[in-house]
């Protein structure tokens, strides 16, 4: 398979695994509703956010869409187009070294992306699929990434959204009239598109011009260009006329006796003449719920990029002459890739969450049909995190005044739910290795089931502190920070044979059920049983701060 080189490829194909771990400090004055929602905006470079969201949600989401900077150099906010930010360009000096100057826009727009890529792909569950914003720039580009991290085989299609209303008069060469939305499983054989509902108009379509007892009907053409043996013979119309065979270079899509069966069940239409080439009636009550997605995505569907700036103009009250400053993605056509993507209960994340229209269709969606999904924002600056995505977020969901071209105040209820606002705290260690002062046992046990097993702590693991959890037949067991309410020196935090003795057994554990025995893995200070002793009791023990792994 054909592989995209770039400078700087070499320092960043591997870069997601040094990015350190770090804390979640959850802010509640800037939290909206419920905390415990299961909605998160977290303000931050989304790569680290991406790294410090793992231990929690490692194969958990079903949903990804991004929207990245598509590097046409036109635009100045932090993730610029032109991929030239101070903050981008000291992250490549730190990572990619002294290449980093002599990097093109198109290798810095590269090195930015493939560690993130990568870290959301370990995100997705493997019935999930991530949806790609971009348009000509750096189309050819993620295609070749995303083939090299997300496999060739799970490319499932290019979407072209028409982005404009109208044509662009001052466009130099030809009015560049959609963006595409590029769309990868985790595992294409796995995947499967929801069918999108039917619209008022596609229904509309369905007539019932001779009254038939099964309801409207759309005709259906008989005649197919692909090759069928049985597909070519005359027809006699009611009316008389003879029909030789199907047009030039078609066949009849069923034999001769099929269509006699559809005849006799009043199935075949000759028109209001009966003379007319016969034609297949399709019954709307027949048809299967909902429509095959497809790959061409109207304006008059899904929105257009003058209707998202009137959206979020409206939501946040923003006067005429107020600069939207970014330009936002549609709440329908976001919709239209949840309708395809999710079900009720599902985590959808957005790591370049810009204004927040993905949590505003989540909570759109939700309204609409109870559906209970989560989303998980990630935005890096903190001047459009808090006044711009939180502001809005929290519009939607509690109720805001807008005034229409009239000056007429207008009212909109809030469409419910909530989110918890988190920042990037520090790291899990100190630049000599030590667990910080500050971590809490949550903390260092997210971080140690999630290396052990690769998945996030069972959501009832605090039931049964100091098992985390037991995954594939192996116990993982954490002893920090006085976890067995013994208050001397190292008290519980040394595996002797007394802590040994008090261990929760894994026989119901958190998790995987009905587990006897086994081995397990123990995190501790210290250890005062033999490693001969250990081996016979099926134990391996690692010492914190030296044996917890980073990944």
């Amino acid at each position: 398979m054909p592989t995209l080189n770039w400078i700087g490829k070499d320092a960043v194909i591997n870069h997601h695994k040094e990015v350190p771990f770090r804390l979640l400090k959850c802010r509640a004055d800037l939290s909206v509703g419920n905390p415990d929602s299961g909605n998160l905006l977290v303000q931050g470079d989304n790569l680290e956010a991406l790294k410090a969201l793992l231990p929690y949600y490692a194969e958990q989401v079903k949903c990804i869409y991004i929207d990245p900077p598509y590097n046409t150099g036109n635009e100045g906010w932090v993730y610029n187009d032109n991929v030239n930010s101070p903050e981008m360009r000291e992250w490549l000096g730190n990572v990619v070294g002294t290449k980093s100057e002599d990097l093109s826009r198109h290798d810095k727009w590269l090195c930015m992306m493939y560690p993130r890529l990568v870290l959301l792909h370990e995100m997705l569950l493997d019935s999930g699929a991530i949806f790609i914003s971009i348009d000509d720039n750096e189309v050819q580009s993620l295609r070749y990434v995303m083939d090299e991290i997300f496999g060739a085989q799970n490319f499932v299609a290019t979407v072209i959204w028409q982005k404009m209303d109208s044509p662009k008069n001052t466009a130099i060469h030809l009015s560049e009239d959609h963006d595409y939305i590029v769309i990868y499983a985790k595992n294409a054989s796995v995947w499967r598109p929801n069918k999108l509902p039917r619209s008022e108009a596609m229904v509309a379509r369905y007539k019932n011009p001779d009254n038939d007892s099964r309801g409207p009907w759309l005709l259906s053409d008989l005649a197919a260009r692909n090759f069928y043996s049985q597909g070519r013979y005359s027809i006699t119309t009611p009316s008389g006329r003879v029909i030789d065979g199907p047009p030039a270079g078609s066949y009849w899509r069923v034999s001769k006796d099929k269509f006699a069966e559809l005849e006799q069940d009043n199935r075949i239409w000759w028109g209001k003449s009966g003379s007319n080439r016969p034609g297949i009636k399709r019954f709307l009550s027949e048809v299967q719920e909902g429509v095959v997605p497809q790959t061409l995505w109207f304006w008059k569907d899904v929105g257009s990029t003058r209707h998202s700036k009137q959206e979020l103009s409206q939501i946040m009250a923003m006067g005429a002459s107020q600069d939207l400053f970014i330009t936002p993605k549609p709440i329908s056509l976001i919709e239209r890739i949840l309708q395809i993507a999710t079900s009720p209960g599902d985590y959808v994340l957005d790591s370049f969450a810009g204004s927040g229209t993905t949590g505003n269709a989540v909570l759109r969606m939700n309204n609409g049909n109870k559906g209970n999904r989560h989303f998980i924002l990630v935005e890096i600056d903190e001047k459009i995190a808090q006044p711009v995505t939180a502001e809005r977020l929290r519009r939607v969901a509690q109720g805001y005044d807008w005034k229409d071209q009239k000056g007429n105040e207008i009212h909109e209820e809030g469409l419910g739910g909530g989110f918890r606002f988190c920042e990037l705290g520090t790291t899990l260690f100190d630049p000599n290795r030590q667990i910080r002062e500050e971590v809490k046992y949550n903390d260092l046990a997210q971080h140690v089931y999630f290396v052990e097993t690769g998945q996030p702590l069972p959501q009832n693991a605090k039931k049964h502190f100091p098992l985390l959890g037991v995954s594939n037949e192996t116990a993982i067991y954490l002893l920090y920070n006085g976890i067995l309410k013994d208050k001397s020196v190292n008290g519980g935090n040394v595996l002797t044979y007394d802590v040994l003795e008090g261990l929760p057994p894994p026989s119901v554990p958190p998790k995987d059920g009905g587990m006897k025995g086994g081995l397990k893995v123990i995190y501790g200070n210290g250890c005062r049983i033999s490693k001969a002793r250990l081996n016979d009791l099926g134990i391996v023990f690692k010492q914190i701060p030296y044996e917890i792994r980073e990944m």
